[in-house]
């Protein structure tokens, strides 16, 4: 019986022979003309940042409904980073009041993380000047009861893409005191966290199985095609859908070269630079570093559409001229910059004649992302968290809620928060540091030997071994689910070649994901429930 059911195992490989190379051959037609894993490697690390601007009239570059390719935004990295390294670290910019203590509105938080690296240090209201203070803040800054929509410790007005910290509650934070770097949060707690963001995306763009243990979401690299002259949805996603997308991959790219750049060496207990973290969370995946960039240009257009009310608005902090100058004189330079470069064409989104309608989807799910912020472990995470989301959904608003009369200084004094002005500036100062430090493990690859080279290209691929991140558009084409389908025939066929206990468990383990599958279908997607009834 045994060897007759091997025989059967056999023929039925053999009959199924012509599949396997098929599948083989869709595979490498997919996956077009990439080098590979080393490849992508030495397309981040080897590649050599242009020193002279080349600004395009129309797009040229990788760039995505933007006016600039990579090489400008690269002329201008080293620039920008020293005018806001230093512009972060003046008084009005490092100075951010948050609440960190606020549950979770989404599940039940267990997962603290008690590394002393996760907490973070506070400064004494007396040590913040008195107009910064909530008690003065908040008489010209809370809006009224009608304008906003109010829940526990947290309010949002109908333009706002986030939730806003109750100016009643928190505590004031020193943003130089607390950088942000590796503090050993991982595991299940922080893995939730990010596929929540992910999956809150309101388009229906969610992959199945985003998180791994050991990489980064793998997500969609181009938006080329999304949007027709006229305005309307090509045959595959919109715009729109792919631009929230990369705002969030850009966002996580930024905090993943954040941590790796600054890692403690659990062998000498230096804090430095990991290129091996670097490789595995960023470089392995070009697509990834591109989003930073994206990230880059959209806040910098926020920042150039924000200049008259940012040259308007007051940043002394102890009645001296000199400190009021040398703020404003900062930041002037970096709006120069922005003004040049920042060149994304938030006119391509929101048209058509669901555009009220998307448009207010995405403003919903995107305060949801920031209201996930709540659900971090780690206080420092959580801070940064927040700092970054707020920055983020500053600039969203000041792009697609905004006219020309609302922002001017004269006639909306109080057009932003003291809070948003300072997460704006720190989270573009977060995103151009990243491309700063990318620069850093360029020098360690350039420096490491062939074979050290070859070493951190295995490491990365035995670490995880993830599928590549598929263009945008492409993850669930009939080309690839068929590819993948044929992959794994061709997979068990061997098997069956092998013997017939290897046969008999591919197919037990391929009925097992296909109920898996069907049951994350009928899963509530993002967070785990509704808010809960208590909050």
């Amino acid at each position: 019986m045994l060897a007759s059911r091997h025989l059967c195992a056999l023929l039925l490989a053999f009959l199924l022979d012509p599949l396997a190379s098929h599948a083989l051959d869709a595979q490498q037609s997919i996956l077009g003309d990439s080098s590979g894993r080393s490849g992508q490697v030495k397309s981040v690390l080897e590649h050599e940042p242009v020193k002279e601007p080349a600004c395009k009239q129309f797009p040229t570059g990788p760039i995505e409904t933007t006016q600039c390719d990579f090489e400008t935004i690269e002329s201008v990295t080293d620039t920008l980073y020293n005018e806001l390294h230093t512009l972060v670290e003046t008084p009005f910019f490092k100075y951010f009041r948050a609440d960190l203590y606020r549950e979770c509105p989404y599940w039940q938080e267990n997962g603290f993380c008690m590394n002393r690296e996760c907490g973070i240090t506070t400064v004494d209201e007396s040590e913040i000047p008195k107009k910064w203070r909530a008690a003065s803040l908040s008489k010209i800054e809370t809006p009224e009861g009608a304008e906003r929509t109010v829940l526990p410790g947290c309010y949002y007005r109908d333009s706002d893409y986030c939730f806003l910290d109750d100016l009643t509650e928190g505590d004031y934070i020193d943003l130089t005191l607390n950088p942000e770097r590796f503090t050993g949060y991982a595991g299940p707690s922080a893995q939730r966290v990010w596929k929540a963001i992910y999956e809150e995306n309101c388009f229906g763009m969610s992959e199945l199985k985003l998180m791994s243990s050991n990489s980064p979401v793998s997500l969609p690299d181009t938006i080329a095609g999304a949007s027709r002259e006229d305005g309307t949805e090509s045959s595959k996603e919109c715009l729109e859908r792919r631009v929230y997308y990369k705002v969030v991959s850009g966002l996580h790219a930024s905090i993943s070269t954040h941590i790796c750049h600054d890692t403690m060496n659990q062998t000498t207990g230096e804090w430095g630079p990991d290129l091996q973290c670097f490789i595995s969370r960023v470089a392995a995946y070009p697509e990834r570093l591109q989003y930073i960039y994206f990230d880059a240009v959209l806040l910098l257009r926020a920042v150039a559409r924000l200049e008259p009310y940012l040259s308007a608005y007051d940043y002394c902090a102890s009645g001296t001229h000199e400190e009021d100058a040398e703020t404003y004189d900062r930041l002037t330079r970096v709006i120069e910059i922005a003004r040049n470069v920042g060149r994304f064409d938030e006119s391509v989104l929101f048209r058509g004649e669901n555009a009220n309608v998307l448009k207010v989807e995405f403003k919903e799910h995107f305060r949801n992302v920031t209201r996930i912020m709540d659900c971090v472990g780690c206080d420092k995470c959580r801070l940064w968290g927040k700092v970054q989301t707020t920055g983020i959904a500053t600039a969203l608003k000041v792009l697609f809620e905004l006219d020309e009369m609302t922002l001017d200084p004269k006639s909306n004094a109080n057009l932003l928060q003291r809070s948003e002005v300072v997460a704006l500036i720190n989270t573009l100062h977060r995103l151009v540091e990243s491309l700063h430090m990318v620069q850093d493990f360029r020098r360690m690859w350039a420096e490491s030997g062939v074979q050290e080279e070859a070493r951190l290209v295995e490491a990365e691929g035995n670490a995880a071994k993830p599928r590549r991140s598929p263009a945008a558009g492409e993850a669930g084409t009939p080309q690839r689910v068929l590819a993948d389908v044929l992959d794994r025939v061709a997979c068990w066929v061997r098997a069956c070649r092998d013997g017939t206990l290897g046969c008999l468990r591919g197919l037990v383990d391929g009925l097992a994901e296909l109920v898996s599958t069907a049951t994350d279908v009928f899963k509530l997607s993002g967070k785990d429930q509704v808010p809960r009834s208590d909050l």
